[in-house]
């Protein structure tokens, strides 16, 4: 069960509205199942001898069985499967005689996955009027029977197409989130290679000419000659220089950013987070390290514990982090996740510390100089 919850928790928001539109369409083909009911009456009736009774009743489990398959290949955009709507078509036919008017709409359900929709729609009629016109011919017009049958074909079939609809709207969100991050990632690196671009340039070319001038001069002037040289060399540091204050630039991260969208990603997750931050007096360098720590935080919330509340406070440059979802011992720290992250804190002069606290808390605290 913890498990099963665990799953639900890391589950994509695409995933979750899968499973409400693959889930809801199964209750709606679960419709066939009052014609157990219904079979039971006409035997208890002596309606139905036993044996054709037994045979309905295999069929129809038969049905019920394959019926859960063509939305869920629908959904995962596999091909048409032919085979089950063939043999839940033929079992549809057979169970027409008794009639069982539930299996109808549930089948034709299963067709408006993968055929057009006229099609389903003269399908539909058809379906509507030949059990009537039988039914009519055996007992006598019906007309509550036929109402009956018209509103559940329209609900059963109509269902199947908004869940589809629902399905390729969040697939196509889904697709567009992705292409926005993608596109933001590829327009930071051409930021990025156009710094380096503007910025070695013309270091470069610089550094070219003045070794080719000291080349130049090296037999007619060696003095002169090194005292170019040493100019190259001060123009190559002072290079590395600005490439090290470009790279420090780009890796910066905006921990206001990172505080709200951790907020949101627990909170989609069903994880209370309450945020107080107080992040106006720390330099770049202290942003960008807690940023790390704050992502790191809610990673490990989200993969190890079973948190229903977090906590983030940030206040003179320490942070603390807290959920209340840990029970039992807690295994040592990766060295590519918190361990690693505490070197980077001691190494800028700070302390990290991630421990069990009281009443099933973990604690996650970072201290760096503000």
């Amino acid at each position: 069960m913890r498990g099963m919850v665990a799953k639900v928790r890391m589950a994509s928001k695409l995933d979750k509205v899968r499973w409400l539109c693959v889930g809801s369409t199964n209750v709606i083909l679960l419709l066939p199942l009052i014609g157990y009911a219904e079979l039971f009456i006409r035997w208890q009736a002596g309606i139905l001898p036993w044996p054709l009774g037994v045979g309905a009743v295999v069929l129809l489990l038969v049905f019920n069985v394959l019926s859960t398959r063509p939305f869920t290949i629908a959904v995962r955009g596999g091909k048409r499967p032919t085979a089950i709507l063939a043999v839940t078509g033929a079992i549809v036919v057979l169970l027409s005689v008794f009639p069982l008017i539930w299996i109808i709409p549930a089948w034709l359900a299963l067709m408006a996955a993968f055929v057009r929709k006229r099609t389903v729609i003269a399908l539909s009629v058809a379906s509507i009027v030949v059990i009537n016109v039988y039914i009519a011919l055996v007992e006598g017009p019906v007309l509550p029977l036929l109402l009956m049958q018209t509103v559940f074909t329209v609900i059963c079939v109509g269902a199947v197409w908004a869940n589809l609809r629902l399905w390729q709207l969040a697939k196509e969100a889904h697709e567009g989130q992705e292409a926005l991050s993608r596109l933001a990632v590829s327009e930071e690196r051409l930021r990025f290679a156009r710094d380096l671009n503007d910025l070695l340039g013309q270091s470069l070319t610089d550094v070219a000419a003045r070794a080719a001038h000291a080349e130049q001069t090296l037999r007619s002037d060696p003095g002169a000659a090194a005292a170019e040289m040493f100019g190259v060399r001060d123009l190559a540091r002072q290079s590395l220089r600005e490439v090290r204050t470009v790279v420090q630039n780009y890796r910066a991260v905006d921990l206001d950013e990172v505080l709200a969208s951790v907020r949101a990603v627990l909170e989609a997750a069903d994880v209370r987070c309450t945020v107080r931050a107080d992040t106006a007096s720390l330099t770049p360098e202290t942003r960008t390290l807690l940023a790390t720590v704050v992502r790191e935080g809610a990673t490990n919330v989200l993969k190890h514990s079973r948190a229903e509340r977090c906590t983030i406070t940030i206040e003179g440059g320490v942070l603390e982090m807290t959920n209340d979802g840990v029970s039992g011992p807690v295994g040592e720290h990766a060295p590519n996740g918190l361990a690693g992250l505490a070197d980077r804190v001691r190494a800028a002069g700070g302390t990290l510390k991630a421990e069990p606290a009281p009443e099933g808390r973990y604690l996650l605290r970072a201290g760096v100089p503000a």
